[in-house]
């Protein structure tokens, strides 16, 4: 996810500034460059021209990502997704994140994840946790919220920018992976909360964080054994790059054989320029399709998208990617994409990385190109998505008979939900 997301490992007492760190720290990247030396991926021969004739209805999956490290600084916590009017809007849930150590998953962050105890006033049903209970934190919060609205299915997601290093491993020995990631998901304690697991693996076969050189076929292996340990009745899901220039990080698996193992793929199709090219060019992190002058050909989510499907994959295993957030640059004095800039914009948890719900009034739009909107207010330029432009990104959903939507994450909207709002 994000992207904006990642936790990184902290003790409790560290765990909030931590938290605060990871948010901007897996956006970047998302995207990325494809891997030095990467050959092209072998692509299967063309689906026959009839069965390309037939469009798929659009899905109407809505999908967000809830972290656990919003429960510190950004006090966000499950209730907030009911006061928000979200809980109406959204299908799933994918909790963000549980680590991969070892060849393992493994919790992520145990404090927010089943021991925080919650206020009446903070607890989604107003009753307050008490001391003996055995589960409390989020996991108990998420039970609750499912009871209000049963028809939300969560999702636990491992790995994410910071903590997909460990999948490396865990591919040597994919079915004692998948074994362990079963037994935490099922463990009795909160087995009924979950409805299945998201993997989020930045970037087999290539370069996120770290370098994976595990190979072609391992993600479809890692996968494979996922779905023998979870079965058909629960659901397997995973984010994805959308790197969708030619060799790169789509190339570099076997994403089309891996689909029979998945219910549906999340292309993160964001995060694709950003101030981690601190002079630019200012380009929109999250561009529907190419534009005249954008940075980097492949970028965008329809590259993706038609990358994705002419392997084969398909259009309703695809969901699109929207982020709740803003990418942006300071010194810049240009108000079109394509300006020069001396660094990362001010941002409240890390720099270049802002809240759509700050950015709305703080900067709010001057202009739209490629399908979503930009800002440029005194020295900074900001790209971020408004309800406007989800509108756009939703015609283009439903005209490719995508699955549905997704996006990154709860505590970047508003306390009334406009983003999630706009969602259809």
């Amino acid at each position: 996810m994000l992207t904006l997301h990642r936790p990184r490992a902290r003790l409790r007492a560290l765990a909030a500034a931590a938290c605060t760190a990871a948010l901007g720290a897996t956006l970047l990247g998302v995207a990325g460059m494809s891997p030095a030396g990467a050959a092209p991926a072998a692509q299967p021969a063309a689906a026959p021209a009839a069965a390309e004739a037939a469009p798929t209805a659009a899905g109407d999956k809505v999908i967000g990502y809830f972290t656990n490290w919003g429960t510190y600084d950004r006090n966000y916590h499950v209730k907030n997704i009911v006061t928000s009017g979200s809980a109406d809007k959204l299908t799933h849930i994918n909790y963000a994140f549980g680590n991969v150590q070892n060849g393992k998953c493994t919790i992520g962050d145990s404090y927010a994840d089943y021991e925080k105890a919650y206020t009446a006033e903070e607890s989604v049903d107003g009753v307050a946790d008490t001391w003996d209970q055995e589960l409390r934190g989020n996991f108990n919060q998420l039970r609750k919220l499912k009871e209000l609205h049963p028809d939300i299915k969560v999702l636990w997601s491992f790995g994410g920018w910071s903590w997909s290093g460990g999948f490396g491993e865990a591919a040597q020995n994919p079915a004692a992976f998948a074994k362990s990631c079963y037994d935490l998901v099922e463990d009795p304690r909160w087995a009924d909360v979950f409805d299945g697991i998201d993997i989020d693996w930045e970037y087999p076969n290539a370069c996120g964080p770290t370098c994976d050189t595990s190979g072609r076929d391992a993600y479809g292996e890692l996968l494979g054994e996922l779905r023998k340990s979870f079965g058909n009745d629960n659901l397997i899901t995973s984010a994805i790059t959308a790197d969708g220039s030619d060799g790169g990080k789509i190339d570099a698996v076997d994403y089309a054989g891996a689909a029979q193992h998945l219910d549906w793929y999340l292309p993160m199709t964001y995060d694709f320029f950003g101030a981690f090219a601190a002079q630019g060019p200012t380009a929109p992190h999250s561009p529907l399709t190419s534009y005249p002058g954008i940075p980097t050909e492949g970028f965008n989510s329809d590259a993706a998208i038609s990358k994705l499907k002419s392997l084969g994959i398909p259009s309703e295993k695809l969901l699109l990617g929207i982020g709740f957030y803003g990418r942006g640059w300071t010194g810049v004095t240009q108000s079109e994409p394509g300006g020069s800039a001396t660094g990362a914009a001010a941002g409240t948890y890390e720099a270049g990385i802002e809240d759509y719900k700050v950015l709305k009034s703080s900067c709010p739009a001057t202009g739209t190109v490629a399908g979503t909107a930009y800002a440029h207010c005194g020295n900074d330029w900001w790209s971020y998505d408004t309800p406007e432009t989800i509108g756009t990104k939703m015609e283009y959903k439903n005209e490719q008979g995508l699955g549905g939507t997704f996006f990154w994450e709860l505590s970047s909207d508003t306390t009334n939900g406009e983003l999630i709002k706009a969602i259809s």
